[in-house]
This record gives structure tokens, C-alpha cells and sequence, in this order.
């Protein structure tokens, strides 16, 4: 069957090569020049399945006051004229109980295992290499409190079955010798083994490459305007290059979804958080990381992406906005010479920011929707990277009139009504 791509993230060239895979045509459309120039360019490189949880959650109110007020502040609001901001910010609020947030993550960690295993068995297949790395994450506390506080965390890794390892100072300075120069700064860690890294956009253009072998035509530089609807049915896209058909339209348009949506009568709650990154060159490479270090108090991710080292953070609210604010860099320039002073020279780091297409319960939107050809692979916020080779085979098998192999009934948008 003939299926519509829309979106050439790494969410939508993913689906598109297990939809290639699974026998159907498929055609991908983007606005860009090539593949992952948007939001899959530079995040901070993390697969991270047992990071794999929602924002809102039990006293996240409270800590976000007190993260406003930091000089190194994780969360800025620009306070907006926009009623979509209002309400995704209502939403989340009300998932912030222990109950939402037991679901949720319910609901993400096995589309995050399942993810991380369709990788892997992607690399195994085809050999594709991305700056990868498999060697953990690890959670860095710089207080007692914090270290403290993990239980809650630790009860939900073990629920799940979750591999972790809780490290005192010799402990994550075995895992990442580069930290002996700053030991002291921190009192201890959460390591999770089985999360990786890797170079997301390098990963998406590689892949892309793979996908169009198999005959996946990709159509770069292209405006999608709107979808055409009649029937209950999808029965064209315009676009600035004419109207195209297809049987089945995959929408993967990150934080843009919802505007293509709303004129056809569908709502769903995805607002653009923005992050923001910086790349490093490696100056020694002793004293840079080996994989990820997540920055506890700055909610910072430290990844070492072959000769580069990723800083990723900050959750922004501002709308669409990709205005490059220098209080964002320096607060990563702060986390990444404050772990790794004589790893990478900041000096020479390149600036970007980022769209994270988030909903307020943090699951994505994957599946149906009331138009019937109509699917949507949407709303995966942070975790666009960690669960974009799990996404592209439920979207194929949901296409292919195939169960998925694992329970995605609280994934779709119906959960919204």
C-alpha cells in the first residue's frame, strides 16, 4: 500500500524504513533539505530507556518554583498570549499526582524497552554505526537530599525490571574516570547499564540512506499546507509542490503536528518545550566522558559523541520561538566545565536549540486517529531519540493490519477523550 510520511525527523524516517521493510511503498515529505535538521539535529544524545518517565509528577509544582530561581535555572517560562500554552500547562498539572504519573510511565518504559531492542537489532542487521556507544547513563547528585530521594525512582527501575547500580564516589569514578578531577563536587550516582548514545542526526541520514535502497522516495524541500479530508478519510496533502495521495498518512511532525491538525477538526495536546545544546571539541580525551552524565540539579545530559562532547538542556516555554538566548549556553558551558574542566574547549562549541514536541502526561501519540487512513507518531518530547526505532515498527505493523508486539492501547490520542 501506498503510505505518506510526513516528516523527516528521526521519528518519520524510521517509521518510513520499517514501513519499507514490512513491503509497502512509501513516500516521505519534509520541508527541509535532508533528514533530522530540525529537532533531531542535536539533542543531547541519549537512548535512555530507563530514563524513561513524565515530567509531571508528585511535587514537580513546587521543584519548578524553585528551578525558576535558580541562576542556572533547568526551566524558563516566557509567559504567552497563547491558550494552547495555558492549557497544556492546566493538563500537566493535573497529572501530577502519583496515580498519572504510575500510568504514564506505564505506558512509556515498554515502548522505550521495546525501542532500544529494535535497535539493537537494527545495528546487528544492517551494521549502521552512529557515534554509538553502549555504556549507561549515569545520574550525578550534588546532595545528600537528592541521593536521598531516589527511592521512589528506584522502586519504579525495579518494578520494571530495570537494571541499576547505585555508586558512591570510587564507585562512579570506576564508570567515568574523567570525574576523579571533581569528585568532590558530587556525593554519589545512579548508573543505568543498558542505556546507550549515540549521534542522532547522523544516525537519521545513515538511515535515511538504508530506507531509500529500498526504494523510499524522499521529497525534501517541500512545504506540507494542509490535509485534504472527505469521506471520514485522508484523500490528499497539499503541499507547495501540489496535492499528493496515498492510502495511509503517518503524521510525524514533532511540535508542528497539532497546526496541520487543528483545520481538520483533530486536537491533541503537544506544545514545543525548547532545549538547547552545545557541541564541544574533545581537547583530551582522558578527561572528557565516556557516555552520559545527567547533571542533577541543572537537569543537564554530558554525552561523548565520538571526538565531540553533546551538553543538552533546558525546558523552555516560548512558543515557536528558536531565538538563541545566551543565558541557555552559559548555563551549559557552566555544567560542562564544572564536571570536565580540561575535557572540551567551550571556546569553540557550536549553539543550537531544539523544538521537543511534549504532552502533558509525557506519552507519546502513536496510533489511529477518527480519520481512518489517518496515524499519528507524535508528542515523544525528550525521548524522540530513545523511542524512534520502537515507534517506526508499531506504525508499520499497525499499517500492515499487524498486532504490535507490545500493548500500545494507552499510546493513541483516543486516551485524551
Amino acid at each position: 500500500m501506498k503510505v505518506l510520511v510526513l516528516g523527516g525527523g528521526v521519528i518519520g524516517v524510521a517509521t518510513a524504513y520499517s514501513l519499507a521493510k514490512a513491503g509497502h511503498e512509501v513516500e516521505v515529505v519534509d520541508r527541509q533539505s535532508g533528514p533530522a535538521l530540525e529537532t533531531s539535529f542535536a539533542n543531547a544524545g541519549e537512548v535512555s530507556p530507563g530514563y524513561s518517565s513524565p515530567w509531571a509528577g508528585p511535587g514537580v509544582p513546587l521543584k519548578a518554583i524553585k528551578w525558576m530561581l535558580m541562576q542556572h535555572s533547568p526551566l524558563v517560562i516566557w509567559p504567552l498570549l497563547d491558550p494552547a500554552m495555558w492549557r497544556w500547562g492546566a493538563m500537566m498539572l493535573a497529572n501530577c499526582t502519583a496515580k498519572a504519573y504510575a500510568l504514564n510511565k506505564s505506558r512509556m518504559v515498554p515502548l522505550a524497552e521495546y525501542s532500544r531492542d529494535c535497535l539493537k537489532a537494527l545495528r546487528a542487521e544492517t551494521g549502521i554505526t552512529y557515534d554509538d556507544r553502549a555504556q549507561g547513563t549515569l545520574q550525578l547528585f550534588r546532595t545528600q537530599k537528592q541521593l536521598d530521594g531516589i527511592g521512589g525512582d528506584v522502586a519504579v527501575l525495579k518494578q520494571y525490571g530495570v537494571p541499576f547500580e547505585v555508586l558512591d564516589r570510587k564507585g562512579f569514578c570506576a564508570v567515568e574516570p574523567a570525574l576523579r578531577l571533581t569528585q568532590e563536587k558530587f556525593v554519589g550516582a545512579l548508573r543505568l547499564p543498558g542505556d546507550e548514545t549515540g549521534d542522532c542526526h547522523l544516525f537519521t541520514q545513515r538511515l535515511a540512506e538504508m530506507a531509500a535502497a529500498l526504494g523510499v522516495q524522499f521529497r525534501w524541500n517541500t512545504r506540507i499546507e494542509a490535509l485534504q479530508v472527505g469521506g471520514g478519510a485522508i484523500t490528499g496533502v497539499h503541499t507547495d509542490d501540489g496535492l499528493l495521495r496515498a492510502d495511509k498518512v503517518v503524521l510525524a511532525l514533532g511540535s508542528h503536528s497539532p497546526l496541520l491538525l487543528a483545520p481538520v477538526g483533530i486536537r491533541i495536546p503537544v506544545y514545543p518545550v525548547k532545549g538547547y545544546s552545545i557541541t564541544v571539541p574533545i581537547t583530551d580525551a582522558a578527561c572528557a566522558p565516556e557516555s552520559t552524565i545527567m547533571d542533577e540539579t541543572h537537569k543537564v545530559a554530558v554525552t561523548r559523541l565520538g571526538d565531540r562532547i553533546r551538553v543538552g538542556g533546558t525546558a523552555e516555554l516560548a512558543g515557536y520561538s528558536l531565538n538563541l538566548r545566551e543565558a541557555r549556553r552559559a548555563t551549559l558551558n557552566h555544567v560542562v566545565t564544572d564536571l570536565f574542566p580540561q575535557g572540551g574547549d567551550v571556546s569553540k562549541a557550536s549553539f543550537w536549540c531544539g523544538l521537543r514536541p511534549m504532552t502533558p502526561d509525557g506519552t507519546p501519540i502513536v496510533g489511529p486517529t477518527p480519520v481512518r487512513n489517518l496515524l499519528l507518531a507524535t508528542g515523544h518530547g525528550t525521548l524522540g531519540w530513545t523511542m524512534a526505532a520502537g515507534t517506526g515498527r508499531v506504525i508499520a505493523d499497525m499499517v500492515s493490519g499487524k498486532a504490535p508486539q507490545i500493548d500500545v492501547s494507552g499510546l493513541a490520542m483516543a486516551r485524551y477523550s
